[in-house]
Order: structure tokens, then sequence, then C-alpha cells
């Protein structure tokens, strides 16, 4: 039998793996199949060294949610479909979701997984889960109340409310809004700067940004963040890049004389 081509393709260019939903017949829906592809995906992409991982779909829609069929033959447990989405959540690399088209129910679960959401002005943020008579899942609630607040969440969730894409960064769910031709260019850009700095010291800082998350005191926070700033003033390329930023203001020093 022939092996079946993924359901998510990947490209990896200087550290900035790609990851793209790729089954537009089926609106990017997260079969079985589809979310073992992106868990795939993803590992790959960490395996090959990717510094930092940029979620796209092929439009119109950029994920459609879970698959109807799969969840009325229920012959998958439900913890299983959410693979990729965990694969992404737990990625110890900067994450970035650029959004175009709606996301759609546990399509939504997607971008909430990533660190940073860049949605374009076709976006449609529409959980819908209780509209098919399902309790949302996946961490679900627990991610859209950190990006929109308990009553954002509430509104989505309960109320039915959809967000566009300038709504969502109006309200928190996404950092930016920007026009559909700029979505993917937008997204790797902030994804190649992420890739290009020092990458012990970008995953360090993600684990603090993850730890400090769940802290309720400042002091907490502070020894946290001091243990991992005394880690990295003794990095080798700490010391490196204070000599290149003290080369370049002398340079700079030296053409303003002679100007």
């Amino acid at each position: 039998m022939t092996p079946q081509e993924p359901l998510v393709g990947l490209t990896l260019d200087q550290g900035v793996a790609r990851i793209h939903l790729n089954d537009p017949r089926h609106r990017n829906a997260l079969s079985k199949r589809l979310s073992d592809d992106l868990a795939a995906a993803v590992d790959e992409a960490l395996s090959r060294g990717a510094r930092a991982l940029v979620l796209t779909a092929e439009p119109p829609v950029f994920c459609a949610g879970g698959s109807l069929e799969g969840l009325l033959e229920r012959r998958v447990p439900l913890a299983e479909m959410y693979a990729g989405m965990n694969r992404l959540a737990r990625a110890p690399v900067p994450t970035i979701a650029a959004v175009g088209g709606p996301a759609i129910g546990a399509g939504v679960n997607l971008p909430l997984a990533c660190d940073v959401v860049i949605a374009s002005d076709s976006a449609r943020f529409d959980p819908r889960f209780l509209d098919v008579g399902i309790h949302p899942g996946g961490g679900h609630l627990w991610r859209l109340g950190r990006r929109v607040g308990p009553q954002g969440a509430a509104a989505l969730v309960l109320c039915g409310d959809v967000l566009t894409g300038r709504e969502a960064a109006e309200h928190g769910l996404a950092w930016r809004c920007v026009g559909d031709a700029d979505l993917e260019a937008t997204a790797l850009g902030l994804a190649r700067r992420a890739a290009g700095r020092p990458a012990a010291l970008v995953r360090r800082t993600k684990e603090s940004l993850r730890a400090a998350a769940v802290l309720t005191d400042v002091e907490e926070a502070a020894e946290l963040e001091l243990r991992a700033q005394q880690w990295s003033v003794e990095q080798p390329e700490f010391t490196e890049t204070v000599r290149r930023i003290r080369r370049d203001l002398a340079a700079r020093a030296g053409s303003r004389r002679n100007a």
C-alpha cells in the first residue's frame, strides 16, 4: 500500500521551522491523522535544530476544529486527539501561530497553544464547542481565560461570541492583526528574530516565562529571574555580545568625531 502523504508540511530555513496544516479538502480539521502529523512535524523540526516554530495553514480555513465523524465514531480516546496541540504547547522554543481565515472549535486550541498569535484581517476565532453539544477540551478554557479574561472566555464559549482578527488583537487573543498578504511575513519575521538570538538563552527565558505564570508573589518571581540571570551572565555568549556592542559603540563614536 502506498504511504499516505502527511497532512502537515515542514520546511526549515535559518533555524525557523514553518509547520503548515495542509488538508484544505477537510478544512484542516483536527482528525487523528492530522493531529499525529502535526506532532510528528514539531518533533522533526526540533530534532533538526529549529530555534523557532511558525504554524500556518492552507486557506481558506485555518482549522475547522475536531473531526465530527471521529467524535461520533469514538474509535480513538479523546486524549489522543490532542497530540499535535500538546507538542506545540510543550515546545521549548518560541512558537508563533499565523492565523488567516476561521479557527473553529478545537481549532482555536492550536493558536492558544502557541506563544504568540498573529491574526490577519480574514481571521475569525469561533470556539463553538457548545453549538455541537460538546464540552471544551485540551485546556481550552484555561488558555482562553488567560488571554481574554474570565468574562471574555464566558462570552466566547458560553454565549457563542466570535472575534475577528482585529477584535482578537484588541482583546489579547492575538498579539497583532495584519493584512492577509502580510500574515506569514510578519510571523516569520518575529520567528527569525527569536531564532537569531542565543538558543540556550531563548529556551531558558521561555522556561522562566512559563514558571513565572503560576507564581503569585513578586519576590518568588524575582528570585526565579535572578537565578536565570546569573546563569546567563556566566555564558560565553554574554561576554562575546557585550564586547561586540562595545566595539560597535566605539566605532560609531569614532565616526562622529571624524565627521
